[in-house]
């Protein structure tokens, strides 16, 4: 009897600490690495926020933060959604150190005219690019052409010269 209480205490003392190290896991995989989250700042201050809808972009963990996806296993930056959000000013070259994001959506904002950012096109694993009615200028950059894994583009709404 002593015998099968001991083996059931056991037991039940290694499959909670199993529960408690998976739990602990899929915490730190959630948190986003201090790269990506210092590349998403920079990003943030070459924009103009009128609404204010980036304020939730603070804290260490940038998976948290409003418009930001991260993938389930190790915690990367795959998308970046700020379609409809009324954005402006410029668009920073530090998207470039998320090396894992594959969906941008800038959608219906007001970048005045800029031209589209050439870096755009060594974003090498986006398959989803929306950059529909935000008021760009200038060519498409011939860049875009790099991107290999594209699978959806939207330029619709601008004014671009053939």
């Amino acid at each position: 009897m002593a015998y099968r209480k001991t083996t059931l205490t056991v037991l039940i003392v290694f499959l909670l600490s199993l529960f408690l190290e998976l739990l602990v896991v899929a915490d730190l995989n959630m948190s986003c690495n201090e790269g990506e989250r210092k590349a998403l700042r920079e990003f943030k201050q070459g924009l103009k926020d009128p609404s204010g809808w980036l304020s939730s972009w603070v804290g260490a963990d940038c998976c948290k933060w409003r418009g930001v996806d991260c993938s389930n296993q190790a915690g990367n930056v795959v998308k970046v959604d700020l379609g409809y959000r009324g954005l402006g000013g410029e668009i920073s070259d530090s998207l470039l150190h998320l090396k894992h994001l594959n969906s941008l959506d800038l959608s219906f904002n007001d970048f005045q005219g800029i031209p589209i950012p050439h870096f755009l096109g060594s974003l090498e694993w986006l398959t989803h690019l929306d950059l529909s009615y935000v008021a760009f200028g200038g060519m498409v950059p011939p860049h875009l052409g790099n991107l290999s894994h594209l699978r959806y583009l939207d330029l619709s709404g601008g004014k671009y010269p053939i």
